[in-house]
């Protein structure tokens, strides 16, 4: 072998002609190929010493176990990993001691690669801590969390140094371990810039309900991401109480609908009337969801200043916040159609039968043949046990031809439509049902007038009344 050539080779400036140059060296299994690749090994390029280690673990020589056990403090972790990696190809047992500090490495793959040099090398652990450490260089941190309280350590400095994905993974271990220090740990959590890593903290906070971090929690309640927010708000409640009322009603006006869902199905939890007003406001909030949690939520409150609001909010555009309207107007009076509040609401009720909008015009023209103009019963202590509500008089749509028998094809469309989830289409088809007569409805109708939504059910009543 011309060794001198190998050496300049090994000196090109051409990364190519390097590597290739190492590739050679390692085929040989020649000892003379020992000198240039140990000479490889101090190249300034990290993939030339990585291929120069790996190459070098393939001779099964003492020599080379001394510039591999100095290249465990490579600068790069590739250097590392493969120099961990051809120790343990090596089998010298005098590596076991300097790979041992390397399964606290920050670089996961350099734990790993060290941590299977050392099984390889027949080491076994000799103390907790070094139990603990091989454990958590696997990356089994489950079976960290079994170790209790002993894991705690090296879970905070995983948290505190490890790479993303092992940082986020420790915060999560670390809250099904029972300890005083995981606490003091969740809350160094919350300052990472790891959006991920804070919500974890989050969830633990939330869960232990400790009232003394209530301030903490509610600073987050401002953060810059919305998805923090949202999270702070449970988190609030839990730790707060009825102390977040006053925050969580100013997050009614914050830019993510998803934070205004949150600290509106908060404030219905609570129960809190203080939040009425804002919770009334909502109702007319430009997301669908948010208005739909804003009339559960004044339900679950239960005051009678809502019914007005509610019976506003009959008039909304979407079936689901009419529905949950509806269901919060029974729960806060089962007489709701027959107060003085529903009765201010006529003027707005009379307006929207002229709406474009057809489920508006259609709602209104329902709530006025439901809400008497006057209330003749003289007030609610007179008032009779609740009766059901009237049914409407059927108006028949004018007059058309209608097939004696409804094909059999369309007849499924409007019974598939009689079960969809949104209520307008279950509207919609129960009235088809009613203008065309069709008997063949009657078993699906009959269920109908059992359905959540109290416009559907009346449709499905005047069907029957019509086809029977």
């Amino acid at each position: 072998m011309m060794l001198w050539w190998k050496y300049q080779q090994l000196r090109s400036s051409n990364l190519k002609t390097r590597l290739a140059t190492i590739t050679e060296l390692a085929v040989t299994k020649d000892a003379d190929s020992i000198g240039p690749l140990l000479f490889a090994l101090k190249d300034a390029t990290k993939e030339i010493r990585s291929a120069a280690a790996l190459a070098l673990g393939q001779f099964q020589d003492k020599q080379v176990v001394g510039p591999l056990i100095k290249m465990l403090a490579d600068p790069t972790p590739l250097g590392r990993a493969t120099a961990a990696e051809a120790l343990g190809q090596l089998k010298y047992p005098d590596a076991i001691a300097p790979l041992v500090p390397l399964l606290r490495d920050a670089d996961a793959t350099v734990r790993t690669r060290a941590s299977s040099s050392l099984e390889r090398l027949g080491w076994q652990p000799e103390t907790d801590k070094e139990r603990t450490w091989q454990i958590v260089a696997t990356g089994n941190l489950n079976k960290v969390a079994e170790l209790g309280s002993d894991g705690v350590e090296v879970l905070a400095e995983m948290m505190r140094n490890g790479p993303p994905e092992k940082q986020l993974s420790a915060v999560k271990t670390l809250a099904e371990i029972e300890d005083p220090r995981v606490t003091k740990l969740m809350l160094e959590a919350l300052k990472n810039s790891n959006v991920l890593m804070r919500l974890a903290a989050l969830e633990f906070l939330e869960h232990s309900g400790d009232k003394s971090h209530y301030e903490v929690v509610e600073r987050l309640l401002k953060d810059k991401a919305s998805n923090i927010r949202a999270a702070a708000v449970t988190a609030a409640i839990s730790c707060g109480g009825n102390r977040a009322v006053p925050v969580l009603i100013d997050l009614l006006k914050d830019v993510s609908w998803e934070v205004r869902r949150e600290a509106i199905k908060a404030l219905g939890k609570l129960g809190d009337p203080a939040a009425i007003d804002r919770l009334a406001q909502a109702l007319q909030d430009r997301d669908h969801d948010v208005r739909e949690n804003a009339a559960v939520a004044l339900g679950r409150i239960g005051d009678a200043r809502a019914i007005r609001p509610l019976v506003l909010a009959l008039l909304d555009a979407e079936s689901f916040v009419r529905n949950a309207a509806h269901n919060s107007l029974a729960e806060i009076d089962p007489y709701w159609e027959k107060t003085e509040a529903a009765r201010s609401a006529l003027p707005q009720i009379q307006a929207a039968r002229k709406n474009r909008e057809y489920w508006i015009s259609h709602s209104a023209a329902l709530l006025l043949e439901m809400i008497p103009a006057d209330d003749p019963g003289g007030g609610v202590e007179n008032r009779p046990a609740p009766a059901p509500v009237p049914v409407p008089a059927f108006e028949p749509a004018p007059p058309v031809k209608i097939p004696a028998t409804l094909p059999a094809a369309a007849f499924d469309i409007l019974a598939d439509l009689l079960g969809d989830r949104n209520g307008d289409l279950r509207l919609a088809a129960a009235e088809a049902f009613g203008r065309l007569h069709e008997k063949r409805a009657t078993t699906i109708l009959a269920n109908a007038v059992h359905d959540d939504d109290a416009f559907v059910r009346q449709a499905a009543e005047r069907a029957l009344m019509a086809i029977t």
